[in-house]
């Protein structure tokens, strides 16, 4: 089933004030008992196909914009996304498919206009077992503070310590039948230092493999679980919104916008190789995660500053937010999560380095 109407669900409640919900009250989550049925199938129309490929209605209207690495990562000034029209939407969609992320800062845009710019991209996600603000269901909110170490060791008996950085990379809620495509995160309160996050290129993530590696993974699929997020609902005695958080998506997908491969495993959903064994599977998916997590060369690290807006692409994208500011202060913002296509992969795809090397080829050849 799509996701539920939460227009009219909004329009039942005053507006929120989450930025000053999290500075005065701290955890300010609720919880409803609320049950869904399962996510029906829907078409996706991406609007990145109706970009103008030159982008010129952000390109050419921003004050400033910039590349932060060669791969990954442009962040743009100059413009508010609260006042974005559809044609710049539709460039966003294709500027954010190319360049996997990109940022705004001093953004003004409210959670309530955000939800409307959001599902401008798809149908907007709830998630199956996380709290959210009073009548915003689709809104995920990101809080953590001095006393969060102490809250989820009794709640779930999850001490925040002893997970590495290693295991914090993930696509959000890969585990859905239709993955997320672009989302956005505005983060309002930061600590005094730290709280970064990092994002990694999926495309350049499969460039940077070897031929006989790629050709081993395209057409594998894996199997992608929420089951770690239901063990903590369980143990925190939330309610699990859905009765299914499995899916299996290809290693190697498409995007439908670039037509450019990408790898799509990571640490946080992926758990199995289909076809293989455990312990074939175990290893390949290690190698995978490990190339992730240690490709320096195809990430960026963002510093925010508060109301900065970051805007990605979960389709080709990894990202791991940064617990290092525990004991220094609190950090909050909050995501809107629209929903794309079922993840596919197309053997007549390119890679993201063999079609722009082609294109570059084809223009010197002018």
């Amino acid at each position: 089933m799509a996701p539920p109407n939460t227009d009219a669900i909004i329009q039942e409640f005053e507006k929120l004030n989450l930025q000053q919900l999290a500075r005065t009250k701290g955890h300010y989550l609720v919880y409803p008992e609320t049950k869904y049925p399962s996510l029906e199938n829907f078409e996706h129309h991406d609007p990145g196909h109706r970009a103008d490929p030159t982008k010129a209605s952000i390109l050419k209207q921003a004050t400033k914009v910039f590349d932060l690495t060669p791969h990954i990562g442009t962040e743009i000034h100059g413009l508010q996304l609260s006042q974005f029209t559809d044609q710049q939407k539709n460039d966003l969609a294709l500027l954010v498919a190319e360049r996997g992320v990109v940022f705004f800062r001093d953004q003004d845009i409210d959670v309530y206009q955000a939800h409307d710019f959001a599902k401008y991209f798809g149908p907007l996600h709830v998630h199956n077992t996380f709290g959210h603000p009073d009548g915003l269901p689709a809104v995920h909110v990101v809080y953590f503070d001095s006393e969060s170490r102490a809250k989820y060791r009794k709640l779930i008996d999850f001490d925040i310590d002893s997970r590495s950085s290693w295991e914090g990379w993930h696509s959000d809620v890969s585990y859905e039948p239709q993955t997320p495509g672009l989302t956005l995160l505005k983060i309002d309160t930061l600590p005094p230092v730290g709280g970064d996050t990092l994002w990694s290129s999926g495309y350049t993530a499969y460039d940077r493999l070897s031929p006989a590696l790629q050709k081993l993974l395209e057409g594998l699929q894996a199997v992608h679980s929420g089951q770690d997020q239901v063990d903590f609902a369980n143990r925190a005695g939330h309610t699990v919104r859905r009765s299914h958080w499995t899916a299996v998506h290809p290693i190697i997908r498409t995007h439908p916008v670039t037509g450019w491969k990408a790898l799509y495993v990571q640490p946080g959903f992926t758990r199995s190789i289909v076809g293989l064994s455990k312990r074939e599977s175990d290893a390949i998916l290690r190698l995978l995660f490990d190339h992730v997590a240690s490709g320096a060369d195809f990430q960026v690290r963002f510093k925010w500053e508060e109301n900065s807006v970051a805007v990605w692409d979960n389709r080709v994208t990894s990202h791991n937010a940064i617990f290092d500011y525990l004991d220094d202060g609190r950090r909050h913002g909050w995501r809107l999560t629209p929903l794309a296509e079922k993840p596919f992969y197309d053997p007549n795809s390119k890679s993201r380095a063999q079609d722009l090397a082609e294109k570059r080829k084809a223009a010197n050849e002018q």
